[in-house]
């Protein structure tokens, strides 16, 4: 998640508004049964609560733990990628210059496709346009054109074979680095283990009325509400950052940083850099 400096607190509380609905509408119930309706000779042990709780933010610290593990990892991927793109092109330009500008081009187009297939969105004209001579029916347009890669460097005859295998082994790290997009993208976090987490926030909700002192309903039906309300928060925080590749604010910034590419590689080729259009999101880069 690349921001701003400010963050909309109404797209959050989009994510979990009907959550706090539910946990609301609890609280008022139960913070009332348990002061003047049957419920208010229930009480619950304080030590329940407790190892209930326990349970449930040791569950949510190993799952925001490995939620922000995908996202960082992400990050990263994309950050190799950026460094192994101004590589690839150095070493062209140096060994192979009548190439290079095929080279960046084709680089620039590779970064924009494998970011928009991550996310599974249309590809941009930008990306039609360059494909759209091959006449392929290619079902991995990136892979595809790491192939073409490949070949451009398999014709140049008069190239050194050393040099040819430092631009080829650029080639294997690019082709690494969308391999684990990939992987990251296809990898789907146990469901079951969201479940788990989400049941048991609401276990300790419905519980936790009954183990606090009767003194205040007021105060009692803000500590219900507040308690499960921050657990949700933490939970829902970890779902939205498990999977970066899913076109929200909360993604790696794919397009920023392809647009980052594209003006580093035409800046080293000589070629005139484009202006960038500039998102409508004050909040977050896509």
């Amino acid at each position: 998640m690349l921001l701003n400096k400010q963050i909309s607190i109404s797209y959050f509380l989009d994510l979990i508004k009907w959550d706090l609905l539910a946990i609301a509408i609890y609280a008022i119930i139960a913070g009332s049964l348990d002061h003047y309706g049957l419920l208010r000779r229930v009480t619950i042990p304080l030590a329940i609560l407790s190892l209930v709780a326990t349970i449930v933010s040791l569950l949510l610290a190993f799952r925001t733990s490995q939620s922000y593990e995908r996202w960082w990892e992400a990050r990263l991927i994309w950050g190799a990628i950026v460094n192994d793109s101004r590589t690839l092109i150095r070493q062209v330009k140096t060994f192979l210059p009548e190439e290079t500008a095929s080279f960046a081009q084709r680089q620039i187009i590779w970064c924009y496709a494998l970011s928009e297939s991550l996310r599974g969105l249309p590809f941009s004209e930008k990306v039609k346009a360059y494909i759209a001579p091959f006449n392929s029916e290619s079902r991995n347009w990136p892979n595809f054109l790491l192939n073409q890669h490949g070949e451009a460097l398999a014709a140049a005859t008069e190239l050194n074979p050393n040099r040819q295998v430092q631009i080829d082994a650029t080639l294997a790290r690019l082709c690494d680095a969308m391999g684990k997009c990939e992987r990251i993208k296809k990898t789907v976090f146990p469901k079951s283990y969201s479940l788990l987490i989400h049941f048991l926030i609401y276990v300790l909700m419905t519980i936790l009325p009954f183990g606090l002192e009767d003194r205040s309903q007021w105060m009692e039906i803000v500590i219900v509400f507040v308690v499960p309300v921050l657990f949700i928060a933490i939970e829902r925080t970890a779902i939205v950052m498990q999977d970066p590749f899913e076109n929200r604010p909360t993604d790696t910034p794919m397009t920023a940083i392809s647009q980052t590419i594209e003006v580093n590689l035409l800046e080293m080729i000589g070629e005139p850099v484009p202006v960038q259009e500039v998102q409508e999101e004050s909040y977050y880069l896509m």
